[in-house]
């Protein structure tokens, strides 16, 4: 009898998430981006111009962390910091054309990797897992938001 437990799901999903992991930092070190440049280029491309603060929350980089991948991202002209206009503390951050055209292609090829990655998976058990694995982890957030860890 195979092992449905909790322990055992939580433990394939970790193996797998490490080798997912592995796909997605060999495609992205291929693409001459360091990780936080490219999950911040994606970001923009995908979600439009973000408050700083805001990308740093998305992608779970620190205050610091975020400005100096910015700084790195507008020196290398990427994207551009431009001031709010009804709060002037807020800087948001936009891609430039540059950036624009270099995350697209990145982006491509990136998606192409990781569909090559999955490939051993059809079309429709790509969309069941994803359903599965999202109604998971919105049932395991909300045991952390409210419930103790007694079943």
């Amino acid at each position: 009898m195979s092992d449905t437990s909790g322990t055992h799901l939580w433990l394939v999903l970790m193996k797998a998430q490490r080798t997912l992991a592995r796909h997605a930092k060999r495609s992205i070190e291929g693409l001459e981006l360091c990780f936080s440049d490219f999950v911040i280029l994606e970001l923009l491309l995908h979600r439009g111009p973000q408050p700083v603060n805001a990308i740093g929350r998305r992608i779970e980089l620190t205050s610091g962390a975020i400005t100096t991948a910015v700084d790195r991202l507008e020196a290398r002209g990427l994207v551009e910091r431009t001031h709010d206009a009804q709060d002037r503390r807020v800087r948001t951050v936009s891609l430039t054309k540059e950036g624009q055209s270099q995350i697209t292609a990145a982006f491509e090829q990136h998606k192409r990797s990781m569909n090559r990655a999955a490939s051993g998976l059809t079309s429709g058990e790509r969309a069941s897992l994803i359903a599965l694995v999202k109604k998971l982890g919105t049932t395991a957030e909300e045991q952390l938001r409210g419930a103790s860890d007694v079943p």
